[in-house]
């Protein structure tokens, strides 16, 4: 596919494991981005909210940069990686401290334009 139809949001510094993240992310791909939308929406997991902002950033540059129609719109790819890590110490017994790691994550969406649609794909 060309780059004139797709439009990409990101996000670097989400206070989240990646691993938690992903879980979210992997349920939105290959979906429209309306039906994905919903989902984030309705989801219990507190971090489905900055997976819904950053979707939505994409959508709006799907719209205003690439002048995309949103009723068309999928997501193609969802990237999550590592980020820096916050390092705490908690205080132990005998004066001793064991370390706290605090993880942050990175989101990439990258949503596409369809006009037809794919063998086996939902509506």
């Amino acid at each position: 596919m060309s780059d004139k139809l797709t439009a990409i949001a990101k996000d670097n510094t989400i206070r989240t494991s990646p691993l938690k993240l992903a879980n979210v992310v992997r349920s939105i791909v290959n979906k429209k981005a309306n039906n994905a939308v919903n989902q984030l929406k309705f989801s219990n997991k507190r971090i489905s909210y900055t997976v819904l902002k950053v979707l939505n950033a994409a959508i709006a540059n799907a719209e205003n940069n690439n002048q995309l129609d949103i009723d068309n719109l999928y997501i193609k790819e969802a990237y999550v990686g590592k980020s820096l890590s916050m390092k705490r110490f908690r205080p132990r017994a005998k004066g001793r401290a064991s370390s706290i790691l605090k993880p942050f994550s990175k989101l990439t969406i990258v949503v596409e334009e369809r006009l037809q649609k794919l063998k086996g794909e939902e509506k």
